[in-house]
C-alpha cells in the first residue's frame, strides 16, 4: 500500500514579518526528519520577472536552500489574475504531493491563498472591449478620480479600495457595468472553509510597531538592492496594469520612498485584519522570537 501524499503547510503572515525565513527554517527541519520541501509562492505580484526586490522575492540564495515555484515566471507587460494562477498553484501542489513532496505554500496576498488551497468559483473575465476602455480610463483620468467615480456608484465597495488600487478599482466598476455589485469587504471575496487537500495552515503576526519598523527597514533595503531601477525597467517596456498594482512601484516612479513605506504599513494592516478572520489558522507571534524557533513549532504542529 503506497503511503498517503504529505499534505500541505500553509503559511499567511503580512508584509515584512518574516514569511520567507520562516519557511527556509522550517524545510531545514523537515529535512531532518526525511522530507523533501518545495515552497510554492502565493503572492499576486512575486510572479512578475523582473520585480523580484520590489515584491520580497525570494532571492537566489535563498532559492538555492528551498526550492521555490510560481516566482518570476510572468512578462511584467502581461496581465495576469487569480483565474490564470489558480490551476497552476493546485497543478503545483498536486505534482508535489504525487511526488512525494511537503508543499509549504507561503502566501501574502490573501485572495492568491485562498485560490491555491480551494476552488473558488470565479466570475467570468469581462468582455475585452470592456476591460480596455476602464483601462484607458484609469490612465487618462487616474486612478483617484476613478475611485471617485466607484464612490459615487457603490459606496461600500469604495471604502474597502484603496484610491491607488487600480487593480480592484477598475475590477469593480468592471462588475457594476455587468449589473453586479462588487464585494463590500474585503473578506467577502470567495473564501471557501474546504480546502482542497489536507492543509495545516499558520499565520504569523507580530507586534504591530515591531512590524511597522521592519517594514521601513525593508523598504529601505529594498531601495539599496535595486528596486527604483526595476520599477523604471519595467515601465519603460509598457508595464501591465496588474503588475504596476505592485506595493511601491508608483510611489517609487515618483521617488516617493516615504509614500511607498506609508502605503505598505496600510496594507499590513489589512493583512492582519484579514488573518484573524482565517477559519482553522494557528496565528503565531513571531515578536523577539528566531525564525528556526517558529519553524521548530510549526514542524512540531504538523508531525
Amino acid at each position: 500500500m503506497s503511503p498517503e501524499p504529505p499534505p500541505v503547510i500553509a503559511i499567511f503572515g503580512p508584509t515584512g514579518v518574516g514569511k520567507t525565513a520562516v519557511a527556509l527554517a522550517l524545510a531545514d527541519r523537515l529535512r531532518e526528519r526525511g522530507e523533501d520541501p518545495v515552497a510554492i509562492s502565493a503572492d499576486a505580484l512575486q510572479v512578475y520577472r523582473g520585480l523580484e526586490v520590489l515584491t520580497g522575492a525570494a532571492a537566489a540564495d535563498e532559492r538555492a536552500r528551498l526550492e521555490h515555484r510560481l516566482i518570476g515566471f510572468v512578462d511584467p507587460a502581461a496581465t495576469f489574475s487569480v483565474g490564470e494562477f489558480m490551476p497552476l498553484a493546485h497543478e503545483e501542489i498536486d505534482a508535489a504531493r504525487a511526488a512525494g513532496r511537503r508543499p509549504i505554500v507561503v502566501g501574502g496576498t490573501g485572495l492568491y491563498l485562498r485560490a491555491a488551497l480551494t476552488e473558488l468559483s470565479l466570475a467570468p473575465a469581462p468582455p475585452p472591449k470592456l476591460r480596455a476602455r476602464l483601462e484607458r480610463a484609469v490612465e487618462e483620468r487616474g486612478a483617484a478620480e476613478m475611485h471617485a467615480e466607484l464612490r459615487t456608484r457603490s459606496p461600500q465597495a469604495a471604502a474597502v479600495i484603496e484610491p491607488t488600487d487600480r487593480t480592484r478599482i477598475v475590477r469593480s466598476l468592471e462588475l457594476l457595468e455587468l449589473g453586479e455589485e462588487p464585494p463590500a469587504t474585503e473578506d467577502s471575496e470567495l473564501w471557501a472553509h474546504d480546502v482542497r487537500v489536507p492543509t495545516s495552515l499558520f499565520g504569523l503576526t507580530m507586534e504591530r510597531d515591531e512590524l511597522y519598523r521592519r517594514i521601513d527597514a525593508r523598504v529601505d533595503a529594498m531601495v539599496s538592492a535595486g528596486a527604483a531601477e526595476q520599477v523604471r525597467r519595467a515601465a519603460a517596456t509598457g508595464a501591465s496594469r496588474t503588475a504596476r498594482a505592485a506595493l511601491g512601484f508608483e510611489e517609487l516612479l515618483a521617488g516617493d520612498v516615504e509614500g511607498m513605506k506609508q502605503r505598505t504599513r496600510q496594507y499590513a494592516k489589512r493583512q492582519l485584519t484579514w488573518m484573524r478572520k482565517l477559519p482553522d489558522v494557528e496565528v503565531i507571534d513571531l515578536t523577539g522570537r528566531a525564525p528556526d524557533d517558529v519553524a521548530g513549532q510549526i514542524a512540531d504542529g504538523v508531525r
